[in-house]
């Protein structure tokens, strides 16, 4: 697999039967014959920086995977709910494991409630993170508005919750990700819980991180919280993010807050960018949050 290796062929491949249509936005955008994964970009408008690199690691893990006959996808609504409302056909669960009983995290990718660009945006945080040692989750979602994908990441909260034990994932202090609105998703999360989300009254993530959104809803009762962000974002103002950091550090809530210059919007995983290494600062924050759940015990 290379850069100039036809998207429509990757779609084809057997191993991706079930999930291929989930790789790439094509619900949102149609893929020519002609198409390489050096056009990914063309898929991804509300995106920067992306990686071909990134892109090929992440779908030669999939396969990779999937030659060893390991699941690396699962359904988060019944057959039965699925029959009863078609659009849930649209979600579901890429597993990236970690060690064995470690904590996880669901990553949400963005692309404006329009599109879900998880092969830039959550498949390669969720495959970082799994080289840490920690499970990532990257959560296929719904699109047409932030109501309807809050209800899919409750629903994928509490599949993980229900099978923590088959899957071999830790559910204390788990974490929820998100850039740009699937940060809103995980900060709705992170506020309200999965019981306002029409899920089961389960515990609040331990830590929240959020990259570049213009969310600024807030409750009294917020989780750690790590945003990054970059100076000339257009689409979500880094003043916005920073206002609500410090509303949120005067509640008396563990916080921190990146700003990156010469850098706009989507930038993913940041490789060649003023934002590289941030995932490292978001996994030492989360870590901090886990030590401090440990402590507590």
């Amino acid at each position: 697999m290379n850069e100039s290796t036809k998207i429509n062929d990757i779609l084809k491949n057997s191993l991706f039967k079930g999930i291929g249509q989930f790789l790439f936005p094509t619900d949102f955008y149609s893929i020519t014959n002609n198409m390489t994964l050096k056009d990914v970009d063309h898929l991804l408008p509300y995106h920067s920086h992306i990686e071909v690199s990134t892109t090929i690691e992440v779908l030669e893990y999939l396969e990779n995977q999937r030659k060893q006959g390991n699941q690396v996808f699962y359904d988060i609504y019944t057959e039965k709910e699925k029959q009863a409302d078609p659009s849930k056909r649209k979600t579901g669960l890429f597993f990236f494991k970690g060690k064995k009983n470690a904590p996880f995290a669901i990553i949400n990718a963005g692309g404006g409630f329009s599109y879900v660009g998880s092969i830039h945006e959550s498949m390669p945080h969720a495959l970082f993170l799994s080289k840490q040692g920690y499970n990532g989750f990257a959560l296929q979602y719904r699109t047409g508005g932030a109501d309807v994908a809050c209800l899919d990441l409750a629903r994928a909260i509490e599949f993980i919750f229900e099978h923590a034990k088959e899957l071999e994932v830790d559910t204390n202090c788990y974490s929820l990700w998100g850039g740009s609105a699937g940060a809103r998703m995980a900060a709705y999360l992170g506020s309200y819980g999965t019981i306002s989300f029409g899920g089961k009254y389960l515990p609040k993530p331990g830590t929240v991180v959020m990259q570049y959104t213009g969310h600024s809803d807030y409750t009294r009762n917020e989780p750690p919280t790590f945003v990054c962000v970059g100076e000339n974002d257009r689409i979500a103002y880094w003043r916005v993010m920073e206002r609500r950091i410090h509303i949120l550090k005067r509640k008396g809530v563990d916080v921190e807050f990146h700003k990156y210059p010469s850098l706009g919007h989507g930038f993913g995983l940041g490789i060649h960018t003023s934002a590289k290494g941030w995932i490292d600062d978001a996994i030492h924050f989360w870590q901090k949050q886990i030590g401090k759940g440990k402590d507590e015990k």
